[in-house]
């Protein structure tokens, strides 16, 4: 049985963020000691690993929950798994096109700027100037 802090260090997580995920229930209630303190075995170290590592390939929580949802029924066609695991890589292709966009940007400013003084930097100019911009990479931003 492992404790909140080890499991945390196992997975490379916070320890609030466990109870945090405990809170929504994507993991499940531990059990605890007689003295109240959580306890965790390795089906909750299985899980914690699992949801860790989709939240690095950049799943939601909410899509993570449906992943867990159908890894209990082993048994269906993984279709669905497969549908959104889809959608997230059109995602992350949509932040990559954006993440190109905001690189020229950046790099086409850079290099319109004469080494002057601040007064005349081009860089600031622009920043101030979103009519200048060539990227869309501002829109939907509040």
């Amino acid at each position: 049985m492992l404790t909140i802090g080890t499991l945390a260090k196992r997975t490379g997580s916070k320890v609030q963020t466990i109870r945090y995920y405990e809170q929504i229930g994507l993991m499940p209630e531990p059990g605890r000691t007689e003295g109240g303190q959580r306890r965790y075995g390795h089906a909750e170290l299985d899980r914690l690993a699992f949801i860790r590592h989709a939240r690095d390939l950049g799943f939601s929580l909410e899509a993570i929950r449906e992943l867990l949802d159908l890894s209990d029924t082993p048994d269906h066609a993984c279709d669905h798994v497969d549908a959104i695991a889809q959608k997230q890589l059109r995602a992350v292709e949509a932040r990559i096109v954006r993440l190109e966009a905001l690189r020229a940007e950046l790099k086409r400013m850079i290099g319109q700027c004469s080494g002057g003084s601040v007064a005349d930097c081009r860089v600031l100019e622009v920043l101030r100037d979103h009519g200048e911009c060539l990227s869309d990479h501002h829109q939907g931003d509040a």
